[in-house]
């Protein structure tokens, strides 16, 4: 709708994701910050981060071909003024990804719609110039040794290890084993066939914080595959409300006993007020309680 002529969008709050090459027609980027948390640590953007997201701002041949860019803060242009000007970083080597088409006319060639060994044997023969290297696959890997024994295609076998799945969390692969038996077996993946009666609610212990991050990418997961399988997965809706809920309730763990970036805006009060957003009768058919606990 942001580029829609005929809306009246004309403001988009988006997070530092609106660096990695989104075209869109936009005159200007105003930086609220020039932090962001990457996950372990609360940092300053680099040079290529910030030249990324102002270069959204007047792209050639979108409706703005000049763009401008600024800062919320004025304290903040010294730091957006010096990565303007300093020299982008040369990039020595880029990295290529195995894409379906190439697996597939590999596995022809090869006679056989096992993915393991197809994919396998295309990492160890695959002869690159030395400006090229072949991504790291070995969560591709991982994920095709489980799906091999299902009885899918092979483009079902390649959208399954293409997933976000976090092979490391055990709750995280057991939901995509899973996901793709149940879609082997009935074409169909029903979020409330997956998912056992439980209670959602605010963790008190690190354990059980662990265990809803866990949650967290299984939900993640089934939303990635209805995105792209969308008629047989198609909780999208329920899913996608679960895995907000999740996040909110994280936070809420965080906000009492943990750490939180000083200068973070809510911008719903809570996960009590989340909750009032969704239907809980209609998320009661996949847990049997959703509570976010006493404050």
């Amino acid at each position: 709708m942001f580029n829609d002529d005929t809306s009246d969008l004309n403001v988009l709050v988006a997070s530092d994701a609106i660096g990695m090459g989104l075209n869109l027609n936009i005159s200007r980027i105003i930086f609220s910050t020039m932090m962001k948390f990457d996950g372990f640590c609360n940092r300053e953007l680099t040079v290529a981060e910030i030249k990324q997201i102002a270069g959204r701002a007047g792209r050639y041949g979108s409706k703005f071909p000049v763009g401008e860019v600024t800062c919320l803060n004025p304290q903040d242009l010294p730091l957006l003024h010096s990565s303007l000007k300093s020299a982008s970083s040369i990039i020595e080597r880029a990295g290529l990804f195995p894409t379906f088409d190439l697996l597939s006319l590999y596995s022809r060639l090869h006679g056989t719609d096992f993915f393991h060994p197809i994919l396998e044997r295309f990492l160890e023969k695959a002869k690159l110039s030395p400006d090229y290297f072949i991504t790291d696959c070995e969560d591709m890997l991982k994920v095709a040794a489980i799906v091999d024994d299902l009885p899918l295609g092979l483009y079902d076998k390649y959208l399954f290890c293409m997933s976000p799945v976090d092979v490391s969390d055990d709750i995280s692969a057991q939901g995509l084993v899973q996901f793709a038996e149940n879609y082997a077996r009935k074409g169909i993946v029903r979020l409330k066939e997956i998912f056992t009666p439980g209670t959602l609610q605010v963790p008190k212990t690190d354990n059980q914080l662990k265990e809803l991050e866990s949650v967290h990418k299984v939900l993640e997961l089934y939303v990635w595959l209805s995105f792209r399988m969308d008629d047989s997965f198609p909780d999208r809706e329920v899913a996608a409300s679960q895995k907000s809920i999740c996040s909110m309730l994280i936070e809420e763990y965080l906000e009492r006993f943990g750490w939180q970036p000083q200068d973070r805006r809510k911008v719903l009060g809570g996960a009590q007020k989340l909750l009032q957003e969704y239907d809980v009768s209609q998320m009661n058919k996949y847990f049997q309680e959703v509570n976010p606990g006493p404050k």
